[in-house]
């Protein structure tokens, strides 16, 4: 049980509470709190208080030190594998865990879909890489219940904030990187650069696993970290060919002259790059090629990640996609085997980077028969303010606005007539709309479903 804490909320008697200077907050003023919850000890830049105190010039540094020196021995009895990228982090971890686990190796994940051993969830979590202290707290569990890997989404907001900043990683993965997070990173530079901090992180015996189709990949090929690169173009995992069909993929690959031919459930042609540092990974920790393609015919995506609910003759797909590269590959996807028509609903997220919002609405107006512009997770911004950016980018008159989601969402089944899609974007497998304050429960799926469970006309094929 970790018993450092820099969250006065989740202090508990005997906890040494760090006071961390953040970029919004500042943990000294919540001192009081963390005392009044049953901390022992304080450690902090500035003041005394009724408890042991420890006045330090850094408190982060301090951190820092104090979590190398208490636990990282312990932390050798586990293979953190980091997967890093704009699109498909989810994807790798959850495929990633769930092979291993296939295998006989058991393993935990970390990530937006939550903390989970083995195949079961323990816990939501809030970040898809928490903060540092909640991070030992979930590897030292893992390590408790005999875990021999722990694979964990690493976003660059995490890099940056120091979430990860004393862990050490076996293995590091690179998906691919396109346009987001500018609010935070304000130029693709400074973005590329944060995610590269994850490779300077892997151990010396560690691998590196990047896609090289990627046009930044070569930020990912460091000198001092055994490279493993996978793609179509030039690399040691090289993709032969594909077979993109509406319920499974095909594809092929070879290594080290020999050429291995995949079959897996997942769909789209993107999907593809998501199995293969899986395919990798397994290959290199020794797994037997035969068993390998056993276990990854196995494997299903992610909830929330091109989820399809069949409707009469028509196809409702619900996905996490909220970046222009997602946007368009689910778009590409859906349209290898709907014959009819492709309708969207989907919103942008508030507070978010706004430069992507006019983008992704291009594409979805350029791509859709029509679409729905509805409400996403508005944090603390005016819904109209979202709406009129993504206006900037429509290039044709085949929108409507709703701003409540789930009429948005019952007028785009409304439009499914026969053999056409609907795709439903951003949301994926949360279950709450962020409105202000509030915590709105919602689930596009669940909306979905019970919609149907009341139409008399709807048979599930």
């Amino acid at each position: 049980m970790i018993t450092i804490k820099t969250d006065s909320r989740k202090v508990v008697l005997g906890d040494t509470f760090v006071a961390l200077r953040g970029i919004r907050t500042d943990g000294h003023d919540y001192i009081k709190d963390a005392i009044e919850n049953g901390a022992k000890k304080i450690v902090c830049e500035e003041g005394k208080y009724s408890v042991s105190t420890l006045v330090v010039p850094d408190t982060r540094a301090y951190l820092n030190q104090l979590l190398q020196v208490t636990y990282n021995e312990t932390f050798k009895k586990i293979k953190i594998i980091g997967v890093t990228g704009t699109n498909g982090k989810t994807t790798v971890t959850h495929l990633l865990r769930e092979s291993l686990n296939k295998v006989g190796i058991k393993c935990a994940s970390i990530g937006t879909l939550g903390f989970y051993v083995g195949s079961n969830l323990v816990e939501d979590l809030e970040n898809s890489t928490p903060d540092l202290c909640d991070l030992y707290e979930y590897i030292s569990r893992a390590i408790d219940l005999k875990c021999k890997y722990l694979v964990m989404e690493v976003s660059s907001h995490a890099l940056m904030n120091g979430r990860v900043e004393t862990i050490e990683f076996s293995h590091a993965i690179f998906t691919n990187l396109t346009q987001d997070h500018l609010d935070f990173h304000v130029t693709m530079q400074n973005y590329v650069m944060a995610k590269q901090c994850l490779f300077k992180k892997v151990k010396p015996s560690g691998l590196a696993i990047v896609n090289m189709d990627d046009s930044m990949s070569t930020n990912f090929l460091l000198p001092t970290n055994h490279n493993i690169t996978f793609g179509y173009g030039d690399a040691m995992f090289k993709i032969l060919s594909e077979e993109l069909g509406q319920h499974e993929t095909k594809f092929t690959f070879s290594y080290q002259q020999n050429v291995y031919e995949v079959h897996t459930k997942l769909v789209g042609k993107y999907n593809i790059y998501n199995m293969m540092p899986v395919l990798i990974f397994l290959m290199c920790i020794g797994i037997e090629p035969v068993k390998i393609l056993k276990v990854i015919y196995s494997l299903t995506p992610p909830e929330g990640r091109f989820e399809v609910i069949p409707y009469k003759n028509n196809q409702i797909i619900v996905d996490y996609a909220h970046t222009p590269d997602a946007v368009i590959k689910v778009i590409e996807t859906a349209k290898l085997w709907a014959k009819g028509n492709i309708y969207v609903v989907f919103g942008c997220t508030g507070e978010r980077d706004r430069l992507k919002r006019p983008i992704m609405a291009r594409i979805v107006s350029e791509q859709a028969t029509r679409f729905i512009i509805t409400e996403d997770d508005l944090y603390y911004e005016d819904f109209e303010q979202i709406k009129n950016d993504m206006l900037l980018g429509v290039t044709k008159n085949n929108y409507e606005v709703i701003l409540d989601r789930k009429e948005a969402i019952i007028q785009g089944i409304s439009y499914l007539k026969e053999n056409d899609a609907l795709l439903i974007l951003g949301k994926g497998h949360e279950d709450m709309l962020k409105i202000r304050e509030k915590r709105l429960p919602f689930n596009d799926k669940e909306v979905v479903l019970s919609y149907l469970q009341n139409d008399l006309n709807y048979t599930n094929k």
